[in-house]
């Protein structure tokens, strides 16, 4: 071989001779117009040049090939003659060494990361007299909604946060009475302010009084009633005092009715009964007599006698009862005109300023309102303050799992972190149960980096009692009976079928990701013995 390559190198080197030769004549070429090959000869000449001052360089590059072909040709056809000859290696035995530890049974769940029970918050805007404009108190995300917090403020007026679970529908103003009434009630007790007993449904006096308290809370003055509400109470006032008069005036009239004549209108009646008599006495005993005046003083005293006695009888005061009874009408109704007046006057919760939330405090998540725009619904996306992973299940695993379970969630970073199992829910549609999870306080940098992510949460159903001897499955092979088998190795597993080993019965118990616990019944099983699970 080294032979070979000296020829080769000696070869190329005559070519750069013979490529060298014509410099000798280039002169006579360049001088030489006449001959036709002149051009032809003088780009031969400059090659040659050329490589005649890079002989060492093309030298050494001509030696490289030659080389590497002699080595790759070598390597292709020339095989040694007892690796050409040699049969393959027996195959041996595929072993894995038995285990000996706690073996547990898991559910591994994927689930989205997030805070709990979020909702969309939509406000009713329907009472405002012009566009629902934001105007300031616009959260960010992330933000915390407690309550009494003011969660927007729309053309100058306070969203109010209360805890309650059912939407505000209506104004609420004194008077109105039901389920919404008794809510908030209850929601002002929850947050430490008297706006009377929730067992009363009605919206009364003192539920309207709290509502300044209620303001004074958020920053913001009640809502204004009517321009006119105050001409009205006056109004009504002056109502129930006419009313008032009129009817003194009818009560006097009757107890001077019911009193009945005076003693001079008896002293009267009783003189002219006596005049009568006497000018009757006096015509009869004139003479001559005059029959007709006797008559007509004979029916004078008749009607005076009549007189006197009408002042007998019991005075009849009729009208004067039916003009008290109208007047007490009047004053019922001008008090209760005065009554509605009043309130009208008093303060009211409209329904677009208050806005009823279950379990606060809630974090917002996401916001569509913005400072100067005209609000769209929903306002804000808001979620429970607490994170929780929200995964399904099917049926199988799923009834597995017990609320309260103690749960593993894998972080993005490297690890896991400590959860338990929060609710499980079957499906009203479908095969997928909902299981939702709660993991234990978090970093915030780890909140922020698991916000929105989907993870993997692994939930041990079935544990064994300490510590015990576990192979895979593949291992495990069955006896002429049912039993269950090993195959240990006790020499070196290469030597395949003429490998040392040995049979273990054993019995098996929990098995968790292919592995399979092992007790031996019969022969010898320790940790690390080397078990076949193939060829």
């Amino acid at each position: 071989m080294p032979r070979a390559r000296a020829t080769s190198t000696e070869s190329f080197a005559g070519l750069l001779d013979d490529l060298t030769e014509p410099e000798a004549d280039m002169g006579a070429a360049q001088t030489d117009e006449r001959s036709p090959s002149s051009a032809a000869k003088a780009r031969t000449s400059a090659i040659a040049s050329a490589l005649r001052r890079n002989r060492g360089l093309w030298i050494t590059a001509a030696v490289a090939t030659v080389a590497l072909t002699a080595g790759l040709l070598v390597g292709r056809f020339v095989v040694p003659q007892d690796v050409a000859s040699a049969a393959p290696p027996d195959p041996g035995l595929v072993t894995v060494p038995v285990e000996y530890g706690e073996l547990t049974n898991d559910v591994t769940i994927r689930g989205d990361f997030g805070y709990s029970d979020p909702v969309e918050m939509s406000i009713d805007t329907s009472a405002l007299a012009g566009p629902a404009v934001v105007t300031g108190k616009v959260p960010e995300v992330g933000a915390e909604l407690k309550p009494l917090d003011v969660v927007l403020e729309l053309a100058g007026r306070p969203v109010i946060v209360l805890p309650g679970a059912l939407p505000a529908y209506r104004d609420l103003r004194v008077g109105v009475s039901g389920p919404d009434v008794v809510q908030f009630k209850e929601a002002m007790r929850a947050v430490g302010l008297d706006a009377g007993d929730p067992q009363n449904d009605v919206f009364d006096g003192t539920t309207a009084s709290a509502l300044a308290t209620l303001y004074a809370h958020a920053g913001y003055p009640p809502p204004e009633t009517a321009d006119d509400a105050a001409d009205g109470v006056s109004a009504a006032e002056a109502g129930v005092r006419d009313a008032e008069v009129s009817l003194e005036s009818a009560r006097q009239d009757l107890e001077a009715a019911r009193a009945g004549r005076s003693a001079v209108d008896i002293r009267e009646a009783d003189n002219a009964v006596n005049a009568a008599r006497r000018e009757l006495d006096a015509a009869r005993a004139a003479t001559p007599q005059d029959p007709v005046l006797i008559g007509n003083l004979a029916d004078a005293l008749a009607l005076a006698e009549l007189r006197r006695e009408a002042l007998n009888a019991a005075p009849d005061t009729r009208s004067q009862e039916a003009a008290v009874a109208a007047a007490e009408t009047a004053v019922k109704d001008a008090q209760r005109s005065l009554e509605r007046a009043r309130q009208d006057a008093l303060p009211f919760l409209p329904a677009g300023e208050v806005l009823y939330l279950t379990e606060l405090p809630r974090r917002v998540d996401a916001v569509n309102a913005q400072r100067g725009s005209i609000l769209e619904n929903p306002a804000m996306t808001v979620s429970g303050a607490t994170v929780a992973v929200t995964g399904s299940a099917a049926k199988a695993d799923a009834t597995l799992l017990k609320v309260g379970a103690t749960a593993e969630l894998e972080l993005p970073e490297g690890g896991t972190h400590r959860a338990k199992v929060a609710t499980i829910t079957s499906p009203e549609e479908g095969e997928r149960w909902s299981i939702v999870f709660e993991p234990e306080p978090l970093t915030d940098e780890q909140l922020l980096l698991l916000q929105g992510t989907n993870v993997r949460v692994k939930v041990p159903v079935s544990s064994t009692k300490g510590k015990v001897l576990s192979v895979p499955l593949a291992a495990l092979t069955a006896g002429p009976a049912g039993e269950s088998r090993l195959q240990v190795v006790d020499g070196d597993p290469r030597d395949g079928a003429d490998a040392d080993t040995r049979l273990v019965t054993v019995t098996t118990g929990l098995a968790a990701d292919g592995i399979v616990e092992v007790t031996p019944v019969k022969g010898r099983l320790a940790q690390g013995d080397k078990v076949v699970i193939g060829r």
